[in-house]
């Protein structure tokens, strides 16, 4: 465990509300912030005294060694940390900026050289694992940063973190996590298809998978999804909605650095599908419901 810190967490959604419980259990005295205030009150109260909250973004970060966020996109990010109420307007000179919201690299540079400017460290820090890895300590975080300012926070991210690694200089982290969501889209797109022609040619899908998954076509989607697939439960895990914004991140980053991802844009238009069959908050695994439909 790391020695006890002064810490902020803004944003307390399904993956934010277990991370911050983790650094209270970890020994860190933390402040909270949420858009909803019932959440954040709610938070504390379940942290026995262990965690207090707070009425905007820079009364939270006041007085913190750390300030961690984990919110919806760019815009929501400028709104939590700019401006009068802004967490950067209440941190001291050398506290650290951790951000675990899937974003644009794009603002995750802007957001680190606004940071240097009032001598803050800043980490794009986004998170993979799903909430079950958050409620278990277990995410996988990906880091772009200053060494110094990564060996400084690294510590405290072991909370709740598998492994965590940093990946370049500032937007690298964010650069990562594209790199995984793109890799996810496909494996999804082809476990959908694989089951829908399993079925189609009369073999037990759960059968085939069982056995398929000792080998090479392995992988989490077929050892976490298949099961809840093949009975349709599309209630669970990452909404398609969130998925179509970060493609959309992707997309917008290889039309800047020239890559081409044929596969990831047809995937997100599959997506835009399933938005239209109401598949809107539907989990990601949904993309068997389209060619089943």
């Amino acid at each position: 465990m790391s020695v006890s810190k002064n810490v902020a967490f803004l944003g307390l959604g399904v993956m934010g509300f277990p991370m911050a419980g983790h650094l209270a259990r970890g020994g860190h005295k933390i402040t909270v912030y949420n858009r909803t205030t019932a959440k954040a009150e709610k938070f504390a109260a379940l942290q026995q005294g262990a965690a207090k909250w707070a009425p905007t973004p820079r009364e939270a970060a006041e007085g913190a060694d750390f300030v961690f966020t984990c919110v919806g996109n760019d815009d929501d990010l400028r709104s939590v940390t700019l401006g009068p109420d802004g967490a950067f307007g209440g941190m001291t000179e050398g506290a650290i900026f951790v951000d675990h919201t899937t974003a644009s690299a794009q603002i995750a540079r802007e957001l680190y050289a606004e940071a240097k400017s009032r001598g803050l460290g800043a980490i794009d820090a986004p998170i993979s694992g799903g909430q079950a890895g958050a409620e278990n300590g277990a995410l996988t975080v990906m880091c772009g940063a200053e060494p110094e300012i990564f060996a400084r926070a690294e510590p405290v991210i072991a909370s709740y973190a598998r492994a965590c690694r940093l990946m370049g200089p500032p937007g690298a982290g964010q650069l990562t996590k594209m790199v995984n969501q793109i890799t996810i889209a496909g494996l999804i797109q082809s476990l959908s298809e694989a089951l829908h022609f399993a079925k189609a040619s009369g073999l037990d899908a759960t059968a085939v998978m069982d056995l398929l998954k000792n080998g090479a076509a392995q992988s989490w989607q077929m050892e976490n999804r298949t099961k809840t697939m093949l009975a349709g439960e599309f209630d669970h895990g990452f909404a398609v909605e969130w998925m179509r914004k970060d493609l959309a991140i992707c997309l917008a980053e290889a039309r800047r650095n020239g890559a081409k991802l044929p596969v990831a844009a047809l995937v997100d238009q599959f997506y835009a599908e399933v938005e239209t069959m109401g598949g809107k908050r539907w989990d990601t695994s949904s993309l068997l419901a389209r060619l089943e439909k």
